[in-house]
């Protein structure tokens, strides 16, 4: 698993219909302000044989979080777009309020 400030990079489980598949996931996240809610987003690669999810609304787990999330297209490496609104999946750390 790799933590890093913008985000998150390792393993995730997406459970679809009641079945979890295990993935890898590199994601992140960002502060929208035209509708003032926080957006996540990136790219998932299941582990093995997987059903053609594009366009299912799923939930996906890191070590730290959990969140209902829509899975869309799928690029030429087999991995699918993540996206998401709310409290995303992973730890974000606090912002600093001094700058």
């Amino acid at each position: 698993m790799d933590d890093h400030d913008e985000g998150y990079t390792g393993p995730a489980v997406l459970t679809v219909d009641g079945r979890d598949v295990p993935v890898q996931a590199r994601l992140d996240s960002r502060h929208e302000p035209h509708d003032g809610r926080l957006h996540w987003f990136g790219r998932i690669r299941p582990e093995g044989a997987a059903p053609d999810l594009a366009g299912t609304r799923v939930e996906l787990a890191t070590p730290s979080g959990r969140a209902r999330a829509r899975l869309g297209d799928v690029d030429p490496w087999g991995r699918y777009r993540v996206t998401g609104i709310g409290t995303p999946p992973f730890r974000l750390d606090e912002p600093d309020l001094e700058e």
